[in-house]
């Protein structure tokens, strides 16, 4: 593996895109893009020691929409993911390790194609779902942050698909999937010839095990990769412990099952940077959902608490 080594010296920036997300209701937008100010009152920064390269604030948030339209905020989101791909090929070219505080999971566009211009690089995908709707799989395509891992992998519109002219950003077999639990989600990425673990806490090469970090070494750990992102949709977490979420699905993992497999990944050669996702904090009133990430993140980047 040819690697861009760091020191691990982590930037913060903020990705609060929304642009990817459904209003959850008539004339209210998706309150991920406020998740950045809650992670950061939590102490984020602070705790990890990590220089702060601010915010890439997003374009507008529209919210109509109808079947046929394609993307909704497609072009919004195209030209963010360019600008978010410059702000992370920055911090790379300056020795960081980007920590990514989303937003939607729209924004891994952004990463996966800064590191596509610099290479050939994997991707570690933490979520409960798929996030693999297309044309191929579905009547209609309609919300980006239920697409984002078929847009990476060049399934779409060719002005989210191939910008720069770089389709695929992420190449299908260097893409492992780990905790996709969503029925439907698992019988798509089953079919899609992906690489994945489904997310059955406990279970035999569970996204909590020894063994699902063995699946992930050998798509992640292979020779031809010039390293990994990791993406962490909150929403890998059983809704149990945090529910504020826009699609919280029984069945995730724990804390401490997060924070190991994180850590995991974090220890492969080759881990680029981190994005994390989907956090709501209008579903978090008194910001414990956002304390207990923030607690997991600073447990997995720095080695320390959980």
């Amino acid at each position: 593996m040819n690697t861009i080594t760091t020191d691990r010296r982590l930037v913060v920036l903020d990705a609060p895109s929304n642009l990817g997300l459904r209003p959850p209701a008539p004339d209210v937008v998706p309150g991920c893009y406020k998740a950045p100010w809650a992670l950061r009152d939590a102490g984020l920064v602070r705790r990890l020691g990590a220089d702060d390269a601010g915010a890439l604030v997003p374009p507008r948030y529209v919210a109509t929409w109808k079947p046929g339209d394609g993307v909704r905020n497609g072009p919004a989101i195209a030209a963010y993911a360019r600008a978010l791909a410059g702000r992370v090929s920055g911090i790379r070219r300056d020795g960081g390790f980007p920590v990514l505080l989303g937003g939607d999971c729209s924004i891994l566009l952004g990463p996966a194609l800064a590191l596509c211009e610099a290479g050939r690089y994997g991707l570690a995908y933490l979520d409960a779902h798929a996030d693999f709707r297309h044309l191929g799989n579905s009547p209609h395509v309609g919300s980006a942050a239920g697409e984002d891992l078929a847009l990476v992998t060049g399934r779409g519109e060719d002005y989210l698909t191939d910008i720069g002219g770089l389709r695929p950003y992420v190449r299908d077999e260097d893409v492992i999937v780990l905790g996709v639990r969503d029925e439907e989600d698992l019988r798509d990425i089953a079919d899609s010839g992906l690489a994945y673990v489904p997310g059955s806490p406990g279970s035999p090469g569970s996204p909590g095990s020894d063994l699902a970090i063995e699946r992930a070494t050998q798509v992640l750990g292979r020779d031809e990769l010039d390293g990994f992102w990791i993406h962490v949709d909150a929403d890998v977490l059983d809704p149990s412990i945090l529910p504020a979420v826009d699609s919280p699905t029984p069945g995730g993992l724990d804390a401490a099952q997060l924070t190991e497999l994180l850590r995991g990944l974090l220890a492969l050669p080759g881990a680029a940077g981190l994005e994390v996702t989907i956090l709501d904090p209008d579903l978090d009133e008194d910001g414990s959902q956002a304390a207990l990430l923030a607690d997991i993140l600073v447990a997995a980047l720095t080695g320390t608490g959980k």
